[in-house]
């Protein structure tokens, strides 16, 4: 699970502008409501918010959009440039009814698009006060602007990519024979913070065995000599932001016979993903690219997840490379490829860059090397 910190840079009001405008005219006559989130982070450059009281940004069909927020937590937003951006604050107290407030300002559409992560309590609460209205979720509305960064948020991934870069270049002062998965985790942990990310989101050591297991985070297991260690890190930096990287490292030489032809594989597989993207090929042929030549080297069985995410102000967010997606990649599209071969019982291995789609191909973040380390 994300942490974010809530006082962080500001977006440019005039990008905040053209994203509310932007959302408007995607919603087609829906009203939007937008909850605390990295949605809301996207369309205010601020996320901060409450669960069980009721914070939500209106985006009504036609009118001026309002933030509907409790009294005592307006001062949170106070840094937001609410007028500049034409949103109204409407704050409430408790005791009052916050939907209907919400209501009121939505102008009771036909049809209103919530965030995917509302509270469960602020969705049926709202489904009862707009009995008559459909309810859809908002992710499919926003998802369609957030997908293509500006150029703003490329820079963004940039930083991030570089920072989480520069920790993957000192895992070998921690990566040894001797030490626990949970100790070198550790040390990660607070390399990520000091090479200029808000914190560390998530934290993977996985060594032998545990390196089969794609989202194994941390053990007590005692890293050995001869050990294949998967080493995934990432987080959010002050921009809201995230890093992604995997690099796979060996605790001196590996102990297996066929770590090193299996590892190049992996490699060429990773590469022939990365060198498909470009604008107007298809989410999934940049899967199917990673998938040959893993499934041609007679490995497929053991590739058992999709090639890639969408990174932005999520780790995970639109496009997924992923086997059935149809959808065409275009310029500002963000995201990872990390194909992998995963032996259960003996070793492991990731490889993992984030890339952004340019208009003539691809830019990645990532400048780590994709050999085995040797540690």
């Amino acid at each position: 699970m994300s942490r974010r910190s809530s006082h962080s840079p500001q977006t440019d009001s005039a990008v905040l502008r053209s994203r509310l405008e932007r959302a408007r005219e995607a919603a087609a006559g829906t009203g939007l409501l937008i909850a605390p989130g990295s949605d809301l982070r996207y369309l205010l450059g601020r996320e901060s918010g409450s669960l069980e009281r009721l914070t939500t940004l209106v985006i009504p069909a036609d009118g001026r959009p309002a933030l509907v927020v409790p009294k005592l937590e307006a001062p949170g937003y106070d840094d937001v440039p609410t007028a500049e951006l034409g949103i109204d604050v409407v704050t409430w107290v408790d005791g009052d009814d916050p939907y209907a407030v919400a209501v009121e300002r939505l102008g009771k559409p036909d049809r209103v698009a919530v965030s995917d992560f509302t509270p469960a309590l602020h969705v049926l609460a709202m489904r009862a006060a707009l009995p008559g209205a459909e309810q859809v979720l908002a992710g499919p509305i926003v998802r369609e602007l957030r997908m293509r960064k500006d150029a703003a948020e490329v820079e963004a991934l940039r930083r991030a990519g570089a920072a989480i870069d520069r920790v993957h270049a000192r895992v070998g002062e921690w990566l040894r024979a001797g030490r626990t998965e949970a100790e070198v985790g550790a040390d990660i942990e607070a390399a990520i913070v000091e090479e200029g990310h808000v914190a560390a989101d998530f934290v993977i050591v996985g060594s032998g065995p545990n390196g089969a297991s794609p989202h194994h985070s941390l053990s007590d297991r005692v890293i050995e000599a001869g050990d294949v260690v998967v080493v995934d890190i990432g987080g959010p930096i002050a921009e809201g932001y995230n890093s992604d990287s995997t690099r796979t490292y060996s605790v001196g030489e590996p102990r297996e016979a066929d770590v090193v032809a299996t590892y190049e594989v992996l490699r060429l597989a990773q590469q022939a993903a990365v060198d498909s993207v470009r604008p107007g090929v298809s989410a999934e042929s940049i899967d199917a690219a990673a998938r040959e030549v893993i499934a041609a080297a007679g490995f497929g069985e053991f590739f058992i997840h999709r090639t890639g995410h969408g990174i932005g102000l999520d780790v995970h967010e639109e496009p997924y490379i992923v086997s059935g997606n149809e959808l065409i990649l275009e310029p500002g599209m963000a995201f990872s490829i990390e194909p992998g071969i995963y032996q259960p019982g003996r070793w492991g291995a990731r490889i993992e860059d984030i890339v952004i789609v340019t208009e003539d191909g691809v830019e990645s973040v990532n400048q780590r090397p994709h050999e085995l380390a040797i540690v």
